[in-house]
């Protein structure tokens, strides 16, 4: 397996420079075929108008909407014509509470969505909505890449973090094209389960399961020995210096996760690496 087609979504023109030029990297990378969908979002809904404004507010917002769109479009043009890469740019109107349907029409039939870190300063609310409808509706591994971080074409230190979740491993067999490149990877067990089947070889079966695939990998066993699981994981990153993450995501319900946090949150909000991660 291999990828062969890279989608990248645009909604925002402060981060179109940053996200264009991460996704373009990756496809270079990966001798792929990029495409970009520009959205202007449409963020009224329908209701919140004294009675007899809706049709003119919505056409006036639908309007400013196109606008953005076909500016974010050209925009994205220029920035690929500095780019060797094969390339096809998409631009269109959505609606911030169906903004996931679209971008996941146009996931599906990709291989690798790259997208930029959804929470932080100055960031749209469309963002998290982009990344969950490619990974849930989609059913796309996710690439979600730092804006001050060149995304590696070839990661040399690759960490996984394992749980034996069925996201993981699924996370696990999307990156099998980049792992086997890898000059190290590590498979990073955080508190393992003192009973079942794996207690006394956490992490054994997958490190088989890479092997046969031509993956050399080294198991880490880490105590919890900080708050969060997120936090123990970016600190090892940091320690070995990797330069690229993967692992399952959302493991808990987005609900759950919005108001409660979890490891999914977290390190979308943390994380200083590139990030790949499937559900």
């Amino acid at each position: 397996m291999s990828y062969k087609s890279i989608l990248t979504v645009v909604t925002d023109p402060g981060l179109a420079e940053s996200t264009v030029s991460h996704a373009a990297a990756v496809a270079i990378g990966a001798d792929a075929h990029l495409d970009v969908l520009c959205l202007g979002v449409d963020r009224t809904q329908t209701g919140y108008y004294y009675a007899g404004a809706n049709a003119m507010v919505l056409q006036e917002t639908l309007t400013r909407a196109t606008k953005e769109a076909e500016d974010l479009a050209a925009k994205t043009r220029a920035i690929l014509g500095r780019f060797d890469v094969r390339w096809g740019v998409d631009h269109g109107v959505a609606q911030l509470a169906d903004i996931g349907r679209h971008v996941a029409a146009r996931a599906r039939f990709s291989d690798l969505v790259v997208l930029p870190k959804p929470y932080g300063k100055e960031r749209g609310v469309e963002l998290e909505p982009v990344i969950e409808g490619a990974m849930f509706e989609g059913q796309v591994p996710v690439v979600v890449v730092p804006d001050d971080v060149e995304p590696p074409t070839q990661p040399k230190r690759v960490v996984i973090g394992w749980n034996e979740s069925s996201e993981a491993l699924r996370a696990v067999r999307a990156a099998l094209p980049v792992l086997r490149g890898a000059d190290a990877v590590h498979v990073v067990v955080i508190d393992p389960p003192q009973h079942g089947p794996n207690r006394s070889d956490p992490g054994g079966l997958l490190s088989q399961y890479l092997a046969r695939h031509g993956v050399k990998a080294e198991i880490d066993v880490l105590s919890k020995t900080m708050p969060r699981v997120s936090d123990v994981l970016m600190r090892h990153v940091r320690d070995i210096d990797a330069d690229l993450v993967v692992m399952g995501a959302y493991g808990h319900s987005r609900f759950r996760e919005a108001i409660l946090g979890g490891a999914t949150r977290n390190m979308l909000e943390q994380a200083s690496v590139t990030v790949l991660m499937a559900h």
